[in-house]
């Protein structure tokens, strides 16, 4: 990691307030293609039922993904997303980790997967992105 690379990740993305302000997602990793975002969680991200609500799950691994993708330079969005939600948070942090499986010309493929500090397996999301430039 390139500590100019992460300074400028975090600059850029605090625009995302959504993510950075009001769910309180930070950027702890950044290279090419490849990210890695924590959140320390509280009261505001549990549902109903007392559990971590899947939108906070989501919210962070589409986060990851904007980070990693654009890493570089802002230039992708995302055009699909799957996430299979595989076991309960059994932690008070998650972390959710992008990788680039494939970076063409026009498109892009990642895995991001969320686990919480005990290393529970929490979620795992696939993500196509598109270049602005080739939408």
């Amino acid at each position: 990691m390139s500590d100019s690379l992460l300074e400028r990740a975090r600059e850029t993305f605090g625009h995302d307030r959504f993510a950075t302000e009001v769910t309180g997602i930070e950027i702890v990793d950044v290279a090419e293609n490849y990210a890695r975002c924590e959140l320390a969680i509280d009261g505001r991200h549990r549902n109903a039922m007392g559990a971590v609500m899947g939108g906070v799950i989501f919210t962070l691994a589409d986060f990851c993904f904007a980070v990693a993708a654009n890493a570089e330079k802002l230039s992708v969005v995302s055009v699909s997303s799957n996430i299979v939600y595989l076991n309960a948070v059994r932690g008070t942090k998650l972390i959710a980790e992008a990788q680039c499986l494939k970076s063409g010309r026009k498109n892009c493929f990642f895995r991001i997967v969320v686990t919480d500090e005990l290393g529970t397996l929490v979620a795992e999301i696939t993500e196509t992105g598109c270049r602005v430039e080739g939408c």
